[in-house]
């Protein structure tokens, strides 16, 4: 069997977290950003695209 490439997004936290809500603050630690400017690639699943939607007002997100 040959397994498929699964694709990557890249995440990248634009605006900071600080002064929004708990939850939010915690969906961003989840995808791995803590500072401004912060990068990180990550697998394109259903559940990552999920945070993403939550803080889509704090990232921006390219595919890889």
């Amino acid at each position: 069997m040959v397994k498929e490439a699964s694709s990557k997004i890249r995440v990248t936290l634009v605006k900071s977290g600080y002064g929004h809500t708990e939850r939010q603050m915690s969906t961003l630690l989840g995808l791995g950003l803590k500072k401004t400017g912060s990068v990180s690639v990550l697998t394109d699943t259903a559940s990552t695209r999920g945070m993403i939607t939550k803080v889509s007002h704090l990232v921006s997100v390219e595919k890889v």
